[in-house]
């Protein structure tokens, strides 16, 4: 039986990634002032006009937010709805539980230098290639079979098609991890050449890409988005932490492949379930300190650095120190 995997890879202009960036940029302007700020920011926007909500408990007081959108999203419409933190979220948080009940998926495998799906860093590099030659709103999607190229979709704003399938092929002869099949097809803007994009031809919403934030279609998904949350939210820095031990793992090991469950209870320290599967044989994980406040200490998760992860990939590099996500 053949063996096929798709994977597909926003750019940062593409609308649901504005909206990922903007909930980020709010959260490190909050960071940058008050590290212990409680975040939670959603952000809806298209067509001129951007809806933020959400919860926000801050001492930060120079969290300019009509400037972060401007700056990210152009002039548009404002309509800003923020709240405090539920004082009975909070109660749980305070004591050092977690800000919600959630499951996370960490996951590593030997296939790229990443230790990511080939067919999701194919599609993540090709994405970034196109998006330094036309900075606009584009998706990239990339079919391999029993591990060879068969199909590439490329749709990029602004990119005349037969300049669009030239850069394509540029990168193919470029790209390390490529193997291309003879029979390779290429979509190359197949509905037709385009300039319209971004919130002017679409809508976007916060954390509507989670399997391109994650890990692609071949690897489960907790669940919970990753942007506009603060570390105390396990959503987020449970998946983290996560793929770190799956990393960790797979180094360790010499393993395949591995996947990281964990789960939490709202209001409680420690997970419900931390388990790690590795090449199929499942354990307990074992010498990690996975309450919320130790996996924020262990990554250094209270520095304002999330809006470069939700414009080019939360899970970009091989592990995760403590300078980096």
């Amino acid at each position: 039986m053949s063996n096929y995997r798709t994977a597909e890879s926003v750019s940062p202009k593409h609308p649901d990634k504005l909206c990922d960036q903007i909930s980020d940029a709010i959260l490190d302007a909050h960071l940058k002032e008050d590290p212990y700020a409680r975040v939670a920011v959603d952000v809806a926007g298209g067509h001129g006009t951007v809806f933020i909500t959400g919860e926000v408990s801050s001492k930060a007081t120079n969290v300019d937010i009509p400037a972060i959108v401007k700056r990210i999203a152009g002039n548009v419409e404002l309509i800003e709805r923020l709240s405090t933190q539920s004082p009975e979220i909070a109660q749980g948080v305070d004591t050092g539980g977690a800000g919600d009940q959630g499951i996370m998926v960490g996951y590593a495998c030997n296939e790229t230098p990443e230790l990511l799906p080939l067919e999701f860093v194919l599609a993540r590099n090709l994405n970034r290639f196109l998006f330094k030659a036309w900075p606009y709103d584009g998706k990239t999607q990339v079919t391999i079979k029993d591990g060879i190229l068969a199909t590439i979709v490329a749709s990029f704003q602004h990119a005349p098609q037969h300049e669009l399938e030239k850069a394509v092929r540029k990168w193919l002869s470029n790209e390390p991890l490529a193997r291309i099949s003879k029979d390779l097809t290429l979509h190359i803007n197949p509905a037709g050449d385009w300039a319209i994009g971004g919130f002017d031809a679409d809508a976007g919403l916060t954390g509507r890409k989670l399997a391109v934030d994650n890990y692609g279609p071949r690897v489960p998904l907790g669940g919970g988005a990753f942007s506009g949350k603060d570390p105390s939210k396990v959503d987020r820095s449970g998946a983290y932490m996560a793929r770190k031990i799956a990393t960790d793992y797979l180094t360790q090991r010499n393993a395949r492949e591995v996947y990281v469950y964990l789960a939490f209870a709202i209001g409680f320290d420690q997970p419900v379930e931390a388990t790690v599967i590795i090449d199929g044989t499942q354990e307990e994980i074992k010498g990690y300190d996975l309450s919320p406040n130790g996996i924020i200490d262990a990554l250094d998760l209270r520095q304002p650095k999330y809006e470069v992860l939700a414009r080019d990939g939360h899970f970009s590099r091989v592990s995760m120190p403590s300078h980096s996500v």
